[in-house]
């Protein structure tokens, strides 16, 4: 005689976990956005915070998200990553510099076009140094990850003084757009104007480089690469190519995010991109190594965090971000959305 089959609980619960579990991460930023509430209480400068770190969190994400494919596919530690963050910053600056009868009007339609052709123009400078980078030094290292290590970061502080001898030692100080100056009132708090144009502009790189990943042949050859490259490669595809392009895509998203960031700050250095590095790994490293949901998640984290800690307690917010990683990593260790590899 048979039995029936018995309803096992602990199963049931394990199905559940798993099946809630990518989402976890996901609630991590509305979470935090609540608990900023809570310690702030002002709504008005809890608002202007919150859009002041999602659009820190874009732009950082914009920088991060090329660096967190060439870590997955390439298998590359590029500590000159910041190189072409600077690089693009001081071409694209120069561009709107030029262009001031574009920036000066206005007219955020020419405002914007003005930002266009500079950010097309930092992507393109940007992108040729990074194929350069990787023929001249990354590629005589590929597999040694210490001299990876030293080789890159020797490569940022060549291109730092290259940028010095050609724009000068002195600090670059811009003025945003005029339609983009200043900020406007929404629910009696004060929000800039060009930050929620930064908002807008990393959604739009975040669901098109999701769209490109998920729905197009050339993702789906990267993704299949970042979880199995010997696979791809017995498949005849040609990796090694979707190596370069994804370095030099990488490039130019970083110097695409150096652009924003010097408009952020209104000034830009030679060193401002090593100087952002310890974001961008902070955001690489708590995301997943090789994932754009982990690494976008990871930046609005970042820069909601560094806002609200520094509004509250600003020699806190010096620490707070290394708190964040070094409480990520004891919950998960690989990453927030880490990349399942074939074994």
């Amino acid at each position: 005689m048979s039995t029936a089959p018995q309803h096992n609980p602990t199963l049931g619960q394990a199905s559940l976990k798993d099946r809630f579990a990518p989402y976890i991460p996901i609630a991590l930023v509305p979470l935090l956005m609540l608990v900023g509430m809570v310690a702030i209480q002002a709504p008005s400068s809890w608002m202007t915070l919150t859009v002041s770190g999602l659009a820190m969190g874009m732009m950082i994400f914009i920088m991060a998200s090329g660096l967190t494919l060439v870590f997955g596919l390439m298998d590359v530690i590029n500590f000159g990553h910041g190189a072409f963050v600077s690089v693009g910053a001081f071409i694209g600056i120069s561009i709107l510099l030029s262009l001031g009868a574009l920036t000066g009007a206005p007219s955020l339609f020419l405002n914007i076009l003005a930002i266009l052709a500079a950010i097309v123009g930092a992507m393109i400078g940007a992108g040729a140094l990074g194929w350069a980078f990787e023929r001249v030094i990354v590629k005589p290292v590929y597999g040694a990850h210490l001299k990876q290590i030293l080789v890159t970061m020797g490569g940022m502080i060549v291109v730092e003084q290259l940028i010095l001898v050609l724009w000068g030692p002195d600090e670059i100080f811009i003025n945003r757009p005029e339609a983009l100056k200043g900020a406007f009132i929404f629910l009696g708090a004060a929000v800039e104007k060009y930050r929620l144009l930064a908002v807008v502009f990393g959604l739009g790189i975040f669901f098109a480089m999701r769209w490109v990943l998920r729905h197009t042949k050339i993702g789906l050859i990267v993704r299949a690469g970042v979880e199995n490259g010997e696979m791809v490669k017995a498949l005849g595809y040609p990796l090694r190519l979707v190596f370069i392009s994804i370095f030099i895509a990488g490039s130019a998203l970083a110097g695409l995010g150096g652009v924003m960031w010097g408009l952020y700050q209104e000034v830009i250095t030679a060193h401002m991109g090593g100087n952002l590095m310890v974001l961008v790994f902070i955001v690489v490293i708590i995301g997943g190594l090789g994932s754009v949901e982990g690494c976008f998640i990871g930046a609005l984290l970042v820069g909601l965090l560094q806002n609200y800690v520094g509004f509250l307690d600003p020699k806190l917010a010096l620490v707070s971000n290394i708190g964040l990683m070094v409480l990520i990593l004891m919950w998960r260790p690989q990453g927030m959305v880490p990349v399942v590899r074939a074994k």
